[in-house]
């Protein structure tokens, strides 16, 4: 009931559900269970009392009846012992009817209970197995519609490309390199996003692929820098560095890592304003390595900053994108084996931590 039949890994989510369900069972069989022992003594006690109550009526009637007939009656005390034993005979006889109905009645009570059960069960299957189909749909059609949509980005790309090699021979050249250049860095945000899409679909499925290896963090760094040097001037921010000398090694997927640190440097350059500064720091941890980017930005609200890495989460200042990036990265870290987590305070900037784990 907890497995996704399209993927052999159990969606959290329905882990989750199911041990609720399950606590929420057991909860109510101890409650049930509490209820009838209550109820069975409360019952004993009312008989008991009640049967008291008569024992006594009946000892005083008698010993009234004794004292009224002892000088004519010699047989009235074995009459009295007979009658005693006739009692005792229905009481039991009594008590073993009332236990033959309590077990009648909590035999249907656990019946009509494992039938509701098995009832809400297949319900939750037939739920279950719905839903499955309709996000198997939707992924299908996620895939072909992100293939087409890449195909024209890609001849969009390819046509921006030739236009901005063009030969200048004018002002109207200029603006059409300009242009160009332009429809470019769109094209290139269209299949990020598009990207971004897919990998949310992945991580939803339990499909999320990552590759992971020993390798050098030292090397991912550098390229991530690299890749945003021109990003940076373009924006006069200051983009720096801090990694000490020699090997860092972790298990990781070299490109999903390079997505985490592209995302949170993208964010950073978001937030960060002319003249200000992001740094990239790796530092050595217990069992782990650790990332951080820190910027000199707007900051976050306190009460924001673990809202950020969920779905469709964007700041309150800021709309852009889809509001995908953190949680992509938290999906991807965590998928590693390490934890992601944010500190910031409003006006101060922010800074993104992450770890991976050494090599075992």
């Amino acid at each position: 009931m907890t497995t996704d039949p399209n993927n052999a890994i159990p969606r959290q989510e329905r882990l989750e559900t199911d041990d609720s369900l399950r606590a929420e069972r057991e909860r109510a069989d101890e409650e049930l269970g509490r209820l009838s022992v209550a109820r069975d003594h409360d019952a004993d006690q009312v008989v008991e009392l009640a049967r008291e109550r008569a024992d006594d009526v009946l000892a005083v009637a008698e010993r009234r009846a004794d004292a009224a007939t002892a000088h004519i009656d010699v047989g009235g005390a074995a009459r009295r012992l007979s009658a005693q034993a006739a009692v005792n005979d229905e009481r039991a006889a009594a008590d073993d009817k009332l236990a033959i109905e309590r077990a009648a009645l909590d035999g249907s009570l656990m019946r009509v209970l494992a039938s509701e059960r098995e009832e809400s069960d297949e319900r939750l299957i037939t739920e279950r197995d719905r839903a499955d189909r309709a996000v198997a749909s939707r992924d299908d059609f996620m895939a072909i519609v992100s293939h087409d949509v890449r195909g024209i980005l890609s001849a969009i790309a390819m046509s921006a490309e030739l236009l901005a090699n063009l030969p200048i021979d004018g002002p109207s050249s200029v603006r059409t390199q300009s242009e160009a250049h332009r429809i470019r860095r769109l094209t290139t945000r269209m299949n990020r996003l598009v990207g971004d899409l897919l990998d949310v679909v992945s991580m939803e499925s339990g499909k999320l692929a990552v590759l992971a290896t020993d390798q050098d963090a030292t090397l991912v760094v550098h390229e991530l820098i690299e890749s945003f040097q021109l990003t940076a001037a373009s924006q006069k921010v200051e983009l720096v560095h801090a990694v000490p000398p020699g090997q860092h090694l972790a298990s990781f997927d070299h490109d999903r890592i390079l997505q985490v640190l592209t995302n949170l440097v993208g964010n950073a350059m978001k937030f960060t304003p002319s003249g200000g500064t992001i740094s990239v720091a790796l530092t050595s941890v217990p069992a782990a390595i650790q990332f951080t980017v820190r910027d000199s930005g707007c900051g976050i609200v306190s009460g924001q900053i673990e809202a950020m890495f969920e779905r469709f989460a964007q700041a309150a200042q800021d709309r852009r994108g889809l509001g995908l990036g953190l949680y992509i990265a938290r999906c991807i870290v965590e998928a590693h084996g390490g934890s992601i987590w944010a500190e910031s305070e409003l006006g101060a900037g922010s800074s993104f931590h992450f770890t991976l784990p050494h090599p075992t």
